[in-house]
């Protein structure tokens, strides 16, 4: 089902169906933007078709969105804000109470309201839009380090680098397409560095580090960015929203944000950590998160970024052993493009520790 003028029957609001457009960023979830007339004037939504072979257990992730954001909003009204629509999504429930919605081939669909006026940004055009979204992470976990009920496991050791490492081995040993004779390069690497995988899970198996409430998915354009004040306003994209490390969530962010090159580029020349965005990073996320971290997390900051990095190679080669069953591909080798531009980066990150190590430090002394 994907006939939006119907929605409106389905979802609570009154609107005659106008135009949609399609959102093309994720690699998972199929997102529309839809305009819809309501008493005279144009009122936008936005509608997804939730990837059900990725995510198995949709109500535990609709729960967990949903007591995300209803939390979010109490803390923002406590607060004494007077626009949270605008700083947490707010769900449009079904006209029968529910956070989503099933159709007749067993498609899930959710709604959320469109937050207007603000900009996902694929790509920092301003160091403003790295402090900003770095910020805005920090707000988020902030917001949700006293939320009073747990949260549900939905994906399962989703950020569990020697879980991700055995099922890498597991892709190489098997390797059903023949396609590792052609990933040398960054088989080695990942080999290589096979040393570190545990490093953050043993110190959350002996409790040097907390598990907190944490995002798991710190891309950019995951956090809108008001298009009139610059600030960093709303994080989107909850799916996996679940009990973890902020380590992960402030690692992926710098991974994600510190580079320009497109995650699938085949000319990795240009890859490598810009040490000036990453010290924009830092400083806007410790600007709301110094206050909860402990000396262990903090003194982590810049190794997380190279071992997410690390784990997402691992996983976008994995996938690709595997035959793409996972990432969604418009070539057939683009998750060994996507693995190699991580690797990449992760050694890239690992040559400037040191400088990363000595940037925290001016911040934090």
């Amino acid at each position: 089902m994907s006939d939006f003028e119907h929605f409106s029957e389905i979802f609570d609001f009154a609107g005659t169906y106008l135009r949609q457009e399609q959102c093309s960023n994720g690699h998972i979830n199929d997102t529309s933007r839809v305009v819809y007339i309501e008493n005279g004037r144009e009122v936008s939504y936005v509608h997804q078709r939730i990837n059900h072979h990725v995510f198995l257990d949709i109500p535990g992730v609709m729960e967990n969105i949903a007591h995300v954001t209803r939390y979010q909003r109490l803390k923002l009204e406590q607060c004494g804000h007077e626009d949270t629509d605008r700083r947490a999504l707010r769900i449009i429930p079904t006209r029968t109470g529910e956070d989503y919605f099933q159709d007749g081939m067993g498609n899930f669909w959710r709604t959320f309201q469109y937050i207007e006026s603000a900009t996902a940004y694929e790509i920092a055009e301003k160091p403003a839009h790295l402090f900003e979204a770095a910020r805005a992470f920090g707000v988020f976990q902030n917001q949700l380090s006293d939320l009073p009920y747990p949260l549900h496991e939905t994906i399962p050791d989703f950020h569990n680098t020697p879980k991700r490492l055995a099922a890498f081995h597991d892709a190489l040993e098997a390797d059903p397409m023949n396609r590792a004779r052609l990933a040398g390069d960054a088989i080695d690497y990942i080999l290589e560095s096979a040393g570190i995988a545990g490093r953050i899970t043993d110190l959350i198996g002996n409790q040097t580090i907390p598990v907190r409430v944490t995002h798991n998915d710190t891309k950019l354009n995951n956090v809108l960015i008001d298009d009139r004040t610059g600030e960093g306003i709303c994080v989107v994209d909850l799916d996996t929203v679940m009990p973890g490390t902020i380590l992960y969530d402030f690692g992926d962010l710098v991974r994600a944000a510190t580079c320009s090159v497109p995650e699938d580029a085949s000319d990795l020349s240009g890859v490598g950590i810009d040490l000036q965005a990453y010290e924009e990073i830092l400083r806007g996320y410790l600007s709301e998160a110094s206050g909860f971290l402990n000396d262990t997390e903090r003194d982590l900051l810049p190794f997380s970024a190279q071992l997410i990095s690390l784990e997402l190679g691992m996983r976008f080669l994995t996938d690709h052993l595997l035959g793409d069953t996972y990432f969604r591909i418009r070539r057939d080798d683009q998750n060994l493009h996507r693995a190699r531009r991580q690797l990449a980066m992760a050694r890239s990150i690992e040559e400037n520790l040191d400088k990363m190590h000595a940037v925290l430090d001016s911040i934090t002394t």
